[in-house]
Formats: structure tokens, C-alpha cells, sequence
């Protein structure tokens, strides 16, 4: 139960961001989803899709992964690695959360956006 309830926390905190987020990309009706290695913008989503990507793809993961710790037996010795890994998986998502709002901040400033 407790793995739900790390996934539930990891998504909740995710959705808040997101929300956040909304509020302060709000006279945006695009945002950037994808950038080429020169700092172009290849793809943009409307506002609340590319907001909400990270945390549906997210809440969806960590389910998955919450919901097979509970129901299948890890090898041996890997035991102790269940939980650091959905906690480890959760921060991933987290920094990447950041990252993405950083690059679309780097570059609604830069005026691509």
C-alpha cells in the first residue's frame, strides 16, 4: 500500500506543478514540447497538453510500477531496490518536469516560442 501512496504523493506533487505552471505560462496559447540541438522549437502543444503531458505519462508509470511491486515477487537480492526505484523513477520525473518548464521559459525569453 505504501507504493500507491509514494506514486499518489509523486503524481499529486507533479499535477501541483503543473498547475503552477499553467498560471504562469498563461498568456501562452502554445508551448514548446520538443527542441533541436540548436535550441530551435520543433514541435509546440496547446498550453494545457504540454502541461499535463508529464504528469499524466507520469501518474501512469508510477501506477504501473506500484502496482506490479505489490503483485510480483522481485529476484532475489533486489528485494530492497523496489521502493528506492519507484521513489528514483518519481524524482526522474520531477527533473524532468523542471527541465522542460526551464527550456520553455529559455525560450518564450528568447522570443521562439
Amino acid at each position: 500500500m505504501a507504493m500507491f501512496g509514494i506514486a499518489l504523493f509523486f503524481g499529486l506533487l507533479l499535477c501541483g506543478l503543473a498547475i503552477r505552471a499553467n498560471s504562469r505560462f498563461r498568456r501562452e496559447d502554445r508551448l514548446p514540447m520538443q527542441w533541436w540541438l540548436t535550441g530551435d522549437v520543433t514541435w509546440s502543444a496547446p498550453r494545457v497538453l504540454a502541461l499535463s503531458f508529464i504528469p499524466a505519462l507520469a501518474i501512469g508509470v508510477l501506477a504501473i510500477n506500484a502496482a506490479l511491486a505489490m503483485n510480483l515477487q522481485p529476484r532475489p537480492g533486489q528485494e530492497g531496490m523496489v521502493l528506492p526505484g519507484l521513489i528514483g523513477t518519481g524524482l526522474l520525473f520531477l527533473v524532468v518536469q523542471h527541465l522542460h518548464f526551464w527550456l520553455i521559459e529559455k525560450t518564450l525569453h528568447r522570443g521562439d516560442g
